[in-house]
């Protein structure tokens, strides 16, 4: 389904945690389990997406990165033990076990390796730097690498998350928190499944490390960020998938989404994929310049919201909403309809009251 031009892009948490927040989306499942790279069908669209980071802010996160890992994460685990553990022992002498190995599988299988080796050692701390962590989505494994995974010396697991957004006077940007907890509550399912097939099961946090700079040094800082709220919708969310095997076997034969196709033909490929299109897509997936001016077209109420989505009920259209509230068409006893009547009258005696006063 890619096409032989185009690059695959594996699923990361980012991504799983965006297709999360939007379940009902067999677009992005599909393009996203085939690895299409979205930001070049984007612009091969015709609809270029300014979603994702500057080379810039890249280049400063992975600098931040590094000197928070270095010295084998002393530092980063001296905020473990502040802010996670403080009654247990400092980590003065910590293991930092090597995770190299082939590809995704092997990496995969050499870090449960060590979580397995980590959790027979009590009373010792762990550093994971960039483990790989296996998670099956709809069907299909995505695997998953993030920045670092600490193991107490009580054999408990916790999820790191390293930003380069700081965190002023001990707090940080509430919307880049939330993105972070989102993204850290798909490691956290992905480490539960590997702690699952050990025997006992150790305990993963539901509690991440937040690492960021303090102020506006580069000087890191940390906060204990619960994420339970965010990983029990991610893990009710992943369960409504459809399987991607099932949305491929409805397309038509031959479907292909490379950005070297035609633009009618390319066109024509992803429109064979329903969209679930609301305006939190803006800030989520590079298709959603595309997918908007789709659903402006059709006249979608969806393009208002999924909150205003959810209160019209059956009126799936701008047109239907608008020839409901004029009283030409929809059911009476509709809740949605009588509420959209009732408006047009209010506006109406309130417009006419407004012409009705005379001008200074």
């Amino acid at each position: 389904m890619r096409g032989p031009d185009v690059p695959a892009k594996a699923l990361d948490a980012r991504a799983l945690a965006a297709l999360a927040a939007n379940p009902g989306c067999k677009r992005r499942a599909i393009l996203d389990g085939a690895g299409v790279n979205k930001t070049a069908l984007a612009s091969a669209l015709g609809a270029p997406s300014a979603f994702g980071q500057s080379q810039f802010a890249l280049t400063r996160g992975n600098a931040f990165e590094a000197r928070v890992k270095a010295d084998g994460g002393t530092e980063l685990l001296r905020l473990a033990h502040e802010k996670l553990d403080h009654s247990a022992e400092p980590p003065a002498h910590a293991r930092v076990p090597e995770l190299s190995a082939t590809g995704p599988e092997g990496r995969a299988a050499r870090t449960a390796l060590e979580l397995r080796e980590a959790a027979a050692v009590p009373g010792a701390w762990t550093l994971l730097d960039h483990p790989m962590l296996a998670l099956d989505v709809a069907g299909s494994p995505a695997f998953l690498e993030p920045d670092a995974v600490v193991v107490h010396p009580d054999g408990t697991w916790t999820v790191v998350e390293i930003k380069s957004f700081p965190m002023l006077d001990g707090s940080a940007d509430p919307a880049k928190v939330g993105a972070a907890a989102r993204q850290s509550a798909v490691y956290v399912l992905a480490l539960e499944q590997v702690a699952a097939r050990l025997d006992p099961a150790p305990r993963v946090r539901q509690d991440i490390l937040l690492v960021c700079p303090k102020d506006f040094s580069n000087l890191p800082t940390a906060s204990a960020v619960d994420v339970r709220k965010q990983r029990a919708v991610t893990a009710r969310q992943l369960t409504r998938l459809t399987r991607i095997e099932d949305i491929a076997d409805s397309l038509p034969e031959g479907t292909c989404f490379s950005p070297e196709l035609p633009a009618e033909e390319l066109t024509a490929a992803v429109e064979a994929v329903p969209a679930t299109y609301s305006p939190e897509c803006l800030t989520t997936c590079e298709l959603a310049f595309h997918c908007r001016d789709r659903s402006r077209t059709a006249g979608a109420v969806t393009t208002l919201g999924r909150s205003v989505r959810a209160e019209l009920g059956a009126l799936t259209t701008v047109e239907d909403v608008l020839a409901a509230a004029r009283g030409e068409a929809g059911d009476p006893g509709d809740p949605a309809v009588a509420a959209l009547r009732r408006a047009a009258r209010l506006r109406a005696e309130a417009l006419g009251g407004r012409e009705a006063v005379p001008c200074p």
